[in-house]
């Protein structure tokens, strides 16, 4: 895994425009035919980083089409960085770097989504950004409209394992923070049937299970060092 993997398949990409396209193609796939005329800027994001190598690093929680999603993934593994300008003068090349053309920070508004490939200084950033005019484009962003920016894990790296470390086993009947934060994991695993009630309930079992088949663990309902990683998907 490594940042420059990531630039350089962005960068085979610009100049691609209109959709569908190879990029929705592939995620409607996996994912739906809804996905193929749908914003594509994350769909991109997520395109490079299977095709470099870099899945792991760059979608700690998976497939990302919703870009507020995938910054929320950067958030929850410690890796988010707010886009204050000091903040922005130390991203770096490979950093995935989050837009709000409201230009508030907040990662429930953001709008836009792009890969870092240069840092010029006085919060300036030049990214590679996918459905910029419905094309593949170089741009120059300034700290007024980034939001932040996630810092993937390139190179490798433990922190996944020692997060999956310090996750509790979980069973039907528990309850609180850990239980809103596997329920949250579940929604964004397409189960919208979930609600972050902070309790381990029948629905959540349920969808646990459909999880850990699609992962290809035991599907005993059990949310354990086995089930972690298929939820955060670092396996």
């Amino acid at each position: 895994m490594s940042a420059a993997g990531m630039i350089a398949e962005a960068r085979k990409w610009i100049g691609t425009s209109g959709r569908p396209n190879k990029i929705t193609r592939e995620y409607a796939s996996r994912h739906g035919d809804e996905f193929l005329r749908a914003s594509w800027c994350d769909m991109a994001i997520t395109y490079w980083a299977r095709h470099s190598g870099n899945t792991s690093a760059v979608l700690p929680g998976g497939d990302r089409a919703y870009t507020v999603w995938h910054a929320q993934d950067f958030q929850k593994a410690g890796r988010w960085h707010s886009g204050t300008t000091a903040s922005v003068n130390q991203a770096k090349p490979g950093d995935i770097v989050f837009f709000d053309w409201g230009a508030t920070n907040a990662i429930g508004a953001i709008d836009h989504v792009g890969v870092v490939e240069r840092v010029l200084g006085g919060g300036r950033l030049q990214t590679i950004e996918a459905n910029t005019s419905d094309a593949v484009k170089r741009r120059v962003r300034n700290s007024s409209v980034i939001a932040g920016y996630g810092r993937p894990a390139y190179g490798g790296g433990n922190w996944t394992e020692d997060l999956v470390k310090k996750l509790p086993e979980l069973n039907k009947g528990d309850s609180g923070e850990h239980v809103q934060s596997l329920q949250g994991l579940l929604m964004a695993r397409s189960h919208p049937e979930i609600k972050m009630s902070g309790r381990f309930d029948d629905a959540t079992e349920a969808a646990v299970k459909a999880v850990q088949r699609w992962g290809g663990v035991d599907d005993d309902g059990i949310v354990g060092p086995k089930t972690w990683p298929v939820l955060l998907r670092v396996h």
